[in-house]
């Protein structure tokens, strides 16, 4: 099939070459010239697992191109989906700028029937709006206006794309519907469903999703402060009630907040949506205020511990993608954390495998960027812990502890288990579970403060 894919960032490159992957003739529209010949050397500028070997394989295929002209685009399609940013406003309902304006375009390209999908995820009447633009200046015989919301998971999302849990599809026109379930097809061939509704249904589902799993989030970060000061350990708790096949086991994991491009923008952007129509969504704007709290957390322990004035000390920090197997820094709790330590006049010494130099256009030399997990060791009074990346799984503890001018560890991912803490010797706390003093403070039963002093901590 004839595809286009207008917007390429996360979710329009991994779209389109996804499509070209699976035989479709692709082209992908970008008014980003540097990005577009970037992708035309077959380098994505983003970083996703399998995204560049599925992106040098069809070019060389020819089935997938990148072009800076929406005419080209327009013409080549019969399918055109719009992946296009719907950022944030003031009050946190989502931009419909960019899509708009694209519809507009189209308006006075589009020549023969086309279909045209809303991939960016949009509030309820959107794919309406869009319908309206295009008929300022085209008979509505010329086009269907369909909603097809994207479920991937970053660090996944090739993976998620190929073989999807479910498709979904708004539209009530039978001629679209036939075209997209031509082309999803290949898709779900193990059996996964297609589910077909209305244009609204669709853009609510989205929503509807990625508030769900914040609130998930969101519960367990309560639950695992609540276990701290009770005494239990989240991990037995998460462990207890995942078995129940009403809850399952996902999205139970207690940490320092969600971030990320979804996540944060849907729950607002759903917060607006009920705003506008004169509904208080309690539970959403809960949801919101628990995770912006849960963010200061780790923060907190590390003042709590050491005491508020932080001059002098340095902090290695591992992980600033908002999780792991991304470069994606959008809402991650890493830089609260970054701004918390500076404003208490720390030093941050950081390092993560991908995301380092996105934080870097950010803080400049206010950061220090390790060139490994070890390097940012050096000199540290500790280390903090806000990505769970798998390099930092199994790490050297001897390193840690010899680098470390203080064995202390603020883990804001439960990555280490309480046991092997213990018997490392490291004063370590993690979130919802009991904090492990070392065999150094056991022994000396001194106030932190005094103990750190004790042991010549000039840092």
């Amino acid at each position: 099939m004839q595809i286009t894919i207008i917007g390429t960032g996360y979710v329009g490159l991994v779209t389109g070459t996804c499509f070209a992957e699976t035989g479709n003739n692709v082209v992908c529209v970008d008014i980003n010239e540097e990005k577009v010949k970037q992708l035309r050397a077959g380098k994505s500028p983003i970083y996703e697992p399998g995204l560049d070997t599925l992106l040098e394989r069809n070019i060389k295929e020819q089935r997938i191109r990148f072009t800076t002209s929406i005419t080209e685009g327009v013409e080549h399609g019969q399918i055109i989906f719009l992946a296009l940013p719907t950022p944030p406003g003031k009050d946190g309902s989502a931009d419909l700028q960019f899509v708009l304006d694209v519809a507009s375009q189209l308006s006075t390209i589009i020549t023969d029937y086309k279909v045209i999908v809303n991939k960016s995820t949009v509030p309820v009447g959107t794919a309406e709006k869009v319908a309206n633009v295009l008929a300022l200046n085209l008979d509505r015989s010329l086009f269907d206006v369909v909603s097809n919301p994207e479920f991937l998971r970053e660090g996944v999302a090739v993976e998620d794309f190929l073989k999807p849990d479910r498709v979904v599809i708004g539209t009530n026109s039978e001629r679209a519907r036939k075209l997209m379930d031509e082309l999803y097809q290949p898709f779900v061939r193990q059996g996964n469903p297609i589910f077909y509704m209305d244009e609204r249904s669709s853009e609510m589902t989205k929503y509807a999703g990625n508030a769900y799993l914040a609130m998930r989030i969101s519960f367990m970060n309560e639950m695992a402060n609540l276990c701290e000061k009770v005494g239990a350990n989240v991990d037995m708790v998460r462990v207890g009630i995942g078995s129940d096949s009403r809850i399952g086991k996902r999205f139970l994991f207690p940490g320092v907040g969600y971030g990320g491009s979804c996540f944060p923008k849907d729950v607002k952007a759903l917060a607006q949506t009920a705003t506008e129509y004169d509904y208080d969504f309690q539970i959403v704007r809960t949801v919101m205020k628990v995770n912006d709290r849960q963010k200061t957390i780790l923060g907190k322990k590390i003042c709590e511990y050491y005491g508020s004035d932080l001059s002098g000390k340095t902090f290695a920090l591992w992980g600033l993608a908002f999780k792991p197997e991304t470069d994606d820094i959008r809402e991650a709790p890493a830089l609260e954390l970054i701004d918390e330590l500076l404003k208490a006049g720390a030093t941050v010494s950081a390092f993560d495998p991908e995301a380092m130099d996105n934080v870097r256009r950010i803080y400049g030399e206010k950061v220090h960027f390790a060139e490994s997990m070890y390097a940012a060791l050096e000199g540290a009074s500790g280390l903090v812990i806000v990505t769970e990346w798998s390099e930092f799984r199994n790490p050297d503890f001897d390193r840690i502890s010899d680098a470390l001018v203080h064995p202390a560890i603020f883990d804001g991912r439960n990555v280490y288990s309480l046991e092997k803490m213990e018997e490392l010797g490291f004063y370590y706390e993690s979130m919802g579970r009991k904090t492990v003093h070392s065999q150094i403070h056991n022994e000396l039963e001194q106030p932190k403060e005094t103990l750190i002093r004790d042991r010549g901590t000039n840092d």
